[in-house]
Formats: structure tokens, sequence, C-alpha cells
């Protein structure tokens, strides 16, 4: 099964990881990935990739960066068991992390 999500990337951060939720202008939601890579030959998209691929607990290859592959705001396309859309969902409904 394929899943969605709209991620907003800050490379060059202090470590990789998933900082919790976000909202845009638009109202749109996102997950926040703070990656050290800097936006260099794709090395923040790859680092983006495994970030969020170890948090889902799956392969680096299932994690694809769909839209966005040059901006911050980026979509993912995630290959998965129907039990992912829980988790993804529990990420953008977490309210102690919302701007």
């Amino acid at each position: 099964m394929r899943h969605r999500l709209a991620v907003r990337v800050q490379p060059g951060g202090s470590a990789d990881r998933i900082e919790g939720r976000g909202t845009d202008d638009a109202g749109r939601v996102f997950l926040k990935v703070r990656v050290r890579a800097q936006p260099e030959d794709g090395a923040a998209n790859a680092a983006v990739q495994l970030t969020v691929a170890k948090a889902l607990g799956v392969a680096k290859s299932a994690v694809q960066v769909v839209t966005g592959g040059k901006t911050r705001l980026k979509g993912l396309e995630i290959e998965g068991p129907p039990d992912l859309a829980g988790v993804i969902e529990g990420w953008l409904a977490d309210e102690r992390s919302a701007d």
C-alpha cells in the first residue's frame, strides 16, 4: 500500500530527527524533519528518506521524495502496510508539537 506524507525539511541540523507537525500559511499540515545533511547533490533528500524510513520501521527504499526535490516542502510516497496510515495520521495530529 502507498501512503503520502508532506514534510518540511530543515537541512544542516545537529541531528537527523522528526520534530513534530507544522502548518503553513494556507493551513496545510506537514511533518517537520531536521537532517544534518546539506541540500547538495540530493544529500538532504536521501537523509529525509532514511530518517522517515527508520521512524516508520520500513526499508529506506520504501520512502521516496516525489515532489519538491529542490525545495524545503516535499511530498513523500511511502510503500508499506496499511497500518502505517495510522502512524502517519498520529504524527500529523499530535497537538503537542503544533505551531
